[in-house]
């Protein structure tokens, strides 16, 4: 009897065990937090990778965006983009806004930044394009009303929520008001050109289908708005829009893959098969 319970006993240790090693996921760092290797810097009226005033840096182990040597931010937006592109993924930062915004930058942008996903690449951006088409879920800080992050902005870009296609070019979230210089994650759930969902330190706070190219509120873009294109992949940047903000963490979790359980790399939260990436054992 004690051998039999001995032998049940290990069984489920090990099934637990071997549960426990399916379901950890495996999130990848694209800030190493040493430089901005594997990354692409756009800023609007310069070349690629043109840093204009060191705006993209690194500094105690953080990526952060400054405007120290702007006398006129003089509508020079910028993003920094991650050189892989990505269809069915979620992409998380850990982000806070500090210190005061750029000289002459539009009100609208004091405390705002922005997550671009399923965007186009770095280096088909216009010299003087202002904002890479994409989907933008955009980052605000607190103003000390209510002011929601995680929202939803659309540049070249289209939704549909509930069946209906939305053109209006910003959504707002349903999230709490972040005041101060307090750090928040904000996640985004990307399956393609199916679903997409905005996360707020770990509550859904948007959700909405399709994205697809279409709409304005972009220019100096010489890649054309094909309206109704869905957006299937694209690239993630991070935003220049004039106020500092600071980037402690940029990981992403990528949901496609091989799902093969017989496979050495298969993942139980795959969303996507890719079996061509599959790899087995040699016999």
């Amino acid at each position: 009897m004690k051998l039999v319970f001995s032998i049940a006993l290990t069984l489920f240790c090990f099934g637990a065990f071997a549960q426990k090693q399916a379901d950890k996921k495996e999130w990848k760092q694209l800030f190493n937090g040493k430089n901005l290797d594997g990354w692409d810097i756009k800023i609007r009226g310069y070349d690629l990778n043109d840093n204009f005033g060191n705006t993209f840096r690194v500094e105690d182990g953080k990526m952060v965006v400054r405007y120290d040597k702007y006398d006129d931010f003089a509508q020079k937006y910028g993003h920094i983009f991650y050189k892989s592109d990505f269809s069915y993924y979620r992409i998380a930062v850990e982000y806070r806004f500090v210190g005061e915004q750029a000289p002459k930058g539009e009100g609208w942008a004091w405390r705002n930044s922005g997550i671009m996903v399923q965007g186009q690449p770095a280096a088909t951006m216009g010299q003087n394009q202002d904002f890479p088409i994409s989907i933008e879920v955009q980052l605000l800080g607190g103003d000390g009303k209510k002011r929601t992050t995680c929202n939803l902005c659309t540049p070249g870009t289209n939704v549909e929520m509930d069946g209906k296609l939305v053109t209006q070019h910003c959504v707002n979230s349903t999230s709490k008001t972040y005041n101060g210089d307090q750090w928040v994650r904000a996640e985004v759930l990307v399956l393609g050109d199916s679903l997409i969902q905005h996360f707020a330190n770990g509550e859904m706070v948007l959700a909405y289908n399709k994205p697809q190219m279409g709409g304005g509120n972009v220019s100096g873009n010489d890649e054309k708005v094909i309206a109704g294109k869905l957006l299937d992949h694209g690239s993630i940047s991070l935003q220049s829009e004039s106020h500092p903000v600071e980037f402690r963490k940029v990981e992403i979790l990528n949901l496609k893959g091989c799902t093969d359980p017989k496979a050495t790399n298969y993942k139980d939260y795959y969303v996507k098969s890719d079996n061509s990436a599959c790899t087995y054992k040699k016999k």
